[in-house]
């Protein structure tokens, strides 16, 4: 109504009024009338926001990348901004379109001119390992801008999501990739392989180590009893010397004593052989006759009788007849034992 409007802002927007060029009111979260015809409003958002970016740079090698990413920044001087962009509203309080892409490309340019530099002293491989070190580039480029300050901007985060080289090189990427992991892979089977073969040897080792010692310690064991059943034979021996020994001497001691025996035999017979022979001599040239006659008293009469056959018999050829009946026989033997019944008697 004649000119006279109200309008009403949140507390996320800062707003300017220009009256006659001067600012009349200034703030967040403003509400209030204004003449239309002599007023503009200029209304500026104070939230955060996110744009996304996405450039191509060339690597040291003259490889192409693709840098992917997004920026989050919030708005820190609102009048700086306005001063650099028209956030004036409309009639129907609406923004210029165009406001809000002009400010997100000067961004993203500023971002690639800060990183620019940096991608282009790296390999395509270091660059595509490098995605926090290009988000620290441009997080200190953007905040060291002229042009970042001038339009009033505070950058909150960078953050690059992906670092890509072209489909074709990395398709060859990936084969190196694999290639080299497959080498690796057989690499590390061979490696294991060749443990496994040096530990079946350290094994093999360890068992021939321990079967040489135990032989060893067997070689010794025989040896030691090699010794000790040399030892037992020594000493066996010498005991069968000293046995042989002893034996030997009781055997001259018993044959000394033999001898003696022998010997004192020897003269005792010769002792009695001469007692004998000089007690006999007397009787040696003596007649058998007379020998008997002088030992009458144990002479029997069947003695006598055998004498007198032997004396008979001498004489064979001086004899013409001899009668000897049994009776006469008979008679002297009846006689002889009489006399031994009456010896006995006497006793």
């Amino acid at each position: 109504m004649f000119g006279i409007k109200f309008i009403k802002f949140d507390s996320m927007t800062y707003v300017m009024q220009y009256k006659h060029g001067k600012v009349k009111r200034e703030g967040k979260g403003l509400s209030f009338y204004y003449y239309a015809p002599t007023s503009s409003i200029t209304a500026i958002p104070l939230g955060s926001k996110d744009i996304q970016f996405i450039f191509n740079e060339s690597t040291k090698d003259f490889q192409t990348i693709t840098i992917q990413g997004q920026i989050t920044y919030k708005i820190e001087n609102p009048k700086q901004l306005a001063d650099s962009l028209d956030f004036t509203l409309d009639n129907n309080h609406r923004y210029k379109d165009d406001n809000f892409e002009k400010l997100n490309q000067r961004l993203n340019n500023e971002a690639q001119t800060s990183t620019s530099s940096f991608i282009q002293g790296l390999t395509l491989k270091e660059a595509l390992r490098s995605a926090k070190s290009i988000s620290e580039k441009i997080n200190d480029g953007l905040k060291a801008s002229n042009s970042t300050k001038i339009l009033g901007v505070e950058v909150l985060s960078v953050d690059v999501l992906a670092v890509k080289a072209t489909p074709e090189m990395s398709k060859a990427l990936e084969t190196e990739t694999r290639e080299a992991l497959q080498k690796e892979a057989d690499q590390a089977i061979y490696e294991r392989r060749n443990f496994a073969v040096e530990q079946e040897r350290k094994i093999k080792e360890s068992e021939m180590s321990t079967e040489i010692a135990v032989q060893e310690k067997k070689k010794q064991i025989n040896e030691k009893q090699a010794e000790i059943k040399i030892k037992e034979a020594e000493s066996e021996r010498l005991l069968r010397e000293m046995k042989i020994s002893a034996d030997v001497s009781i055997e001259e001691q018993k044959t000394k004593l033999i001898e003696m025996q022998v010997e004192n035999e020897k003269k005792q017979a010769d002792s009695k052989g001469y007692t004998l022979e000089k007690t006999l001599k007397p009787y040696k040239e003596m007649d058998w006759k007379t020998l008997m006659a002088l030992n009458s008293n144990g002479v029997s009469a069947l003695d006598n009788i055998g004498f007198a056959f032997r004396e008979l018999a001498e004489n064979t050829e001086k004899i013409g007849t001899l009668n000897i009946t049994p009776d006469f026989l008979e008679t002297v033997i009846e006689n002889q034992k009489e006399n031994k019944r009456q010896s006995k008697k006497g006793e």
